[in-house]
């Protein structure tokens, strides 16, 4: 099974973006839906959004304009663009496949006032 880790997060100002990225183990070409999932402190994981193997996205609505899925199956990589970020954005943030598979260490993203 592909093995995923994601990379990219940090310490960053309101306001300000960050790019995530899940790099995999093997290709993605086949995979056809690839998810970014975030879990804040205290909160279950949520969903943040998905990209098909056509590009098409979808996102949760208190990430929709701000975050934007792309993925480079020559890569082997999927990333998470995220702009305009706030305080509710602080979270570890994970990436999976589906069906989903063996959750990585995720990556953490603080944003602070």
């Amino acid at each position: 099974q592909v093995q995923l880790v994601e990379s990219g997060g940090g310490l960053v100002q309101a306001g300000g973006s960050l790019r995530l990225s899940c790099a995999a183990s093997g290709s993605i070409s086949s995979i056809s839906t690839m998810d970014w999932y975030r879990q804040a402190p205290g909160k279950q994981r949520e969903w943040v959004g998905f990209i098909t193997s056509l590009g098409v996205t979808s996102y949760t609505g208190s990430v929709k304009g701000r975050f934007t899925i792309s993925r480079d199956n020559a890569k082997n990589t999927l990333y998470l663009q995220m702009n305009s970020l706030t305080l509710e954005d602080t979270a570890v943030y994970y990436c999976n496949r589906r069906p989903t598979g063996n959750w990585g260490q995720g990556t953490q993203v603080t944003v602070s006032s």
